[in-house]
């Protein structure tokens, strides 16, 4: 069994394996925004039938959403395993291999979840449910990276330099703030928060909206999101108004991301076009978001939502990784451009004293 760096097609399976858990993700948003989660009350079978012999004549409704859901969760259940097997078989790399294996135990981890959803029906299970999707779609694109010849040839295409603006830290920041915006955002999506607030981009009218038993009971009055079981709360209230607010921190931290990368590398740099891409990927992910609640939550803007999100925390996370092999830090970047001119120092002052 020969293991190599070079494995060209375990790097296109892995990149197809990531876009097979992107379309996943959009099937599992349209199953949210559509209400179809429960359209299918048995799990690991579909009302009864072994889940991939369930007759195509009954896929009707709601049970079309779910069941497709399910079955895209196979593929992608078996696309990862044969991954994590080719990865320990073919690469050379032992902690590649070993992010293979955490791949698939996620993968399973995943589908346990969802099928706890279904059985349990508890809300609270959905969101680390979305959450960990977003994870595992994270680490296959990693993965996707690491297996590519770009990155091993990166040391040779961009010569490591000094991170003068802090670009590092601030990719990592801007990253964490995505995947915490994601969170809640599941936790808007599974405690039926969506439209808490049916303005934007002011909320009831106000900047801030009251948030009093007297408010909240108003709001209730006059609330128009057909889909919503319970009357929205207070705490519903607050959470999409922290929404709001980290996405707003999330414009900010990026625009800064791509306004240091420009100066870090300059405007031609890939990794500067790369972080501008980025941002505009925010611009679009609030655009979709102040939509979704101007189209009263339709289905196809608010899954279009959640798939813009993931495309942010992969983009954000790739530049995070490549910008640690790339860029050096300041305190390191001194001490190296020192180091030598010391050694010269040092080697020079035995000859001047011979020479006396």
């Amino acid at each position: 069994m020969s293991r190599s760096v070079q494995n060209p097609w375990l790097h296109r399976f892995a990149f197809l394996t990531a876009i097979a858990t992107l379309v996943l993700i959009g099937v599992g948003g349209l199953v949210t925004s559509k209400g179809a989660g429960m359209s299918v009350p048995d799990w690991p079978t579909t009302y009864g039938y072994n889940m991939f012999l369930f007759p195509i004549s009954k896929w009707v409704g709601g049970i079309f959403w779910e069941h497709s859901h399910r079955l895209a969760a196979s593929t992608v259940g078996l696309l990862t395993a044969i991954l994590a097997i080719w990865l320990w078989v073919k690469e050379s790399r032992r902690w590649l291999r070993w992010l293979g294996i955490l791949a698939f135990f996620a993968v399973v981890l995943q589908g346990v979840l969802g099928g706890l959803r279904v059985v349990l029906f508890k809300d609270q299970i959905g969101i680390f449910h979305a959450a960990l999707a977003q994870s595992f779609l994270v680490l296959l694109c990693a993965i996707a990276l690491f297996t590519s010849r770009w990155w091993e040839n990166l040391p040779e295409m961009f010569a490591p330099m000094a991170d003068r603006k802090n670009l590092r830290r601030l990719l990592l920041i801007g990253t964490c703030l995505i995947f915490a915006q994601l969170v809640l955002g599941a936790t808007m999506r599974h405690q039926h928060a969506g439209l808490a607030i049916a303005d934007f981009p002011l909320a009831y009218g106000k900047l801030w909206p009251p948030m009093d038993p007297a408010s909240v009971a108003s709001y209730n009055q006059d609330r128009f999101e057909i889909s919503a079981v319970n009357p929205i709360t207070a705490f519903q209230i607050g959470l999409q108004m922290v929404h709001r607010l980290v996405a707003l921190l999330i414009f900010c931290a990026v625009a800064l991301c791509a306004w240091s990368a420009q100066r870090q590398f300059g405007a031609r740099h890939p990794l500067a076009k790369v972080a501008l891409a980025w941002f505009g990927l925010i611009v679009l992910q609030i655009i979709l978001g102040a939509s979704t609640i101007w189209s009263h939550k339709a289905a196809d803007i608010a899954t279009d939502h959640v798939v813009a999100g993931a495309l942010s925390l992969v983009c954000g996370t790739l530049l995070t990784i490549v910008s640690f092999r790339v860029l050096i830090p300041i305190r390191a970047a001194v001490l190296a451009a020192t180091e030598p001119a010391q050694a010269l120092f040092v080697s020079r002052k035995p000859a001047a004293s011979s020479a006396k």
